[in-house]
């Protein structure tokens, strides 16, 4: 007597490798098109889903042009190309290539320049890289994080003394333009204490990337990876290097390294979410922002920090720029400032007064710096910050010559020490400061007494 039943379990046994390597492929069309947005019919995929769409002519022809499911309305699919709309025409096949998009990963990336995409930008062979990691990362258990407890060394003397940084930390810079922000990101990256180092590179300008990599970033490239989409890149395209970064930096740290992670902007990324979340009928807030940017903003900067205890870290630094120099009104900025451990905060007085790195020691700050380092340290950190407030608060008047020594005891130390003070925070671009040698230049600038 025949088992049936064992029959077709060997049937479909041998028929499901087939299945798996030729799916049943569904096909939908455009049937419009409004700005970057394309509407879909004929298909339906989640919302962050991968798709292809078939083009005649145009990049990405051979396989399609890839593209990204950003919402849907009225039975269609809203769909944005990572590259932009040109040579798709209307009645174009689309299909669903993935959920959710996962960029392959490996050491293989180590020194190298990709775009968004993955593609590189440095002339050479695409990575051999096998490894797929999730494009919007993977949720770490906030309890099972390990705590910001190790002083992290970032090589730059008045940052290790005054606003000592933590493994693990997200810190932002917030700058003006043309204040020094790309100089001070090139010291870090170089000289700090991690084994990786992944730069993100968001809508900066296409001479800006090499120019960068070149007399920046230097030797640390070896030891790093930059993702690079310039300003002329779609949205799309902005926002997945972003996320691109995010995730080879994840990549690294689930393999047990101490990685850097630079994004630079953040403000550039809320931009082109901006964009993003407008084509798709979003209503716009504050400046022009729909609400759903700040969500975003928050969700990508909790995928930095510490990892589990058998994992690495991540220590996050997001460039945040601000319009005319205003810390306070800008949404970006104020945002930021709720969601980082940290703010470091550069003076355009101070970079006129030559004076480099332009950190502005009285707006900066580290808050887990209590739980780094001990109490000396942060004793001569609080005096440091109490003196140097106080001649600036009062420097309009000593420029005038409306100052009388001996009126204000604390106003006359903060005089006397101003040039070894200065000293802490003066530094050569090429020479690192180690922490250390940092906490020992802020007890000389403060050594008693002085005459």
């Amino acid at each position: 007597m025949i088992d049936l039943g064992a029959v077709r379990t060997m049937t479909e046994t041998r028929m499901r490798p087939a299945l798996a390597s030729d799916p049943v492929r569904r096909y939908g069309r455009i049937v419009r098109s409004s700005g970057d947005v394309l509407h879909a019919s004929g298909i339906r995929a989640p919302i962050g889903s991968r798709c292809l769409i078939e083009t005649e002519t145009g990049p990405g022809h051979a396989g399609g042009l890839a593209a990204e499911v950003v919402g849907f309305e009225a039975g269609t699919l809203l769909i944005m190309a990572e590259q932009g709309n040109r040579g798709i025409v209307r009645g174009a096949r689309v299909r669903v290539e993935s959920r959710a998009p996962a960029p392959l990963m490996g050491r293989a990336l180590l020194g190298r320049v990709v775009d968004g995409r993955g593609e590189p930008l440095d002339g050479m062979p695409a990575p051999d890289v096998s490894e797929p990691w999730p494009l919007l990362g993977v949720p770490i258990n906030p309890m099972a994080r390990t705590r910001i407890a190790i002083p992290f060394d970032v090589g730059v003397a008045a940052i290790n003394a005054l606003a000592t940084l933590g493994r693990g930390m997200r810190v932002g810079l917030f700058a003006g333009s043309g204040v020094g922000k790309s100089t001070l990101l090139g010291m870090m990256a170089r000289h700090a204490a991690a084994d990786i180092v992944v730069v993100g590179m968001i809508g900066e300008r296409g001479r800006e990337i090499r120019e960068f990599v070149e007399d920046h970033l230097g030797g640390a490239l070896s030891r790093g990876v930059v993702v690079a989409s310039p300003a002329d890149d779609t949205a799309l395209g902005r926002v997945h290097g972003a996320y691109r970064a995010a995730a080879i930096a994840e990549y690294f740290r689930d393999q047990g390294c101490h990685v850097l992670l630079v994004v630079d902007s953040l403000t550039r990324l809320a931009m082109a979410l901006r964009e993003i979340g407008l084509a798709v009928g979003e209503p716009p807030a504050t400046k022009g922002y729909p609400p759903s940017v700040f969500g975003a903003l928050s969700a990508y900067v909790e995928r930095a920090g510490n990892g589990a205890a058998n994992q690495g870290s991540i220590t996050a630094i997001y460039t945040v720029l601000v319009e005319g120099d205003d810390h306070v009104g800008d949404p970006v900025a104020d945002t930021a400032r709720s969601v980082l451990d940290g703010h470091i905060v550069l003076s355009r007085a101070l970079a006129e007064a030559a004076m480099y790195p332009p950190i502005d020691i009285a707006a900066s700050l580290s808050r887990p710096m209590a739980s780094l380092v001990g109490p000396n340290h942060q004793r001569l950190a609080a005096r440091f910050r109490t003196l140097w407030s106080r001649r600036q608060e009062k420097q309009d008047i000593i420029d005038l010559g409306a100052y009388a020594p001996g009126r204000d005891p604390l106003l006359d130390e903060a005089i006397r020490r101003a040039p070894a003070m200065e000293a802490v925070i003066r530094q050569n671009l090429t020479e690192p400061v180690s922490l250390p040698a940092s906490l020992s230049a802020l007890s000389t600038a403060l050594a008693e007494p002085i005459t």
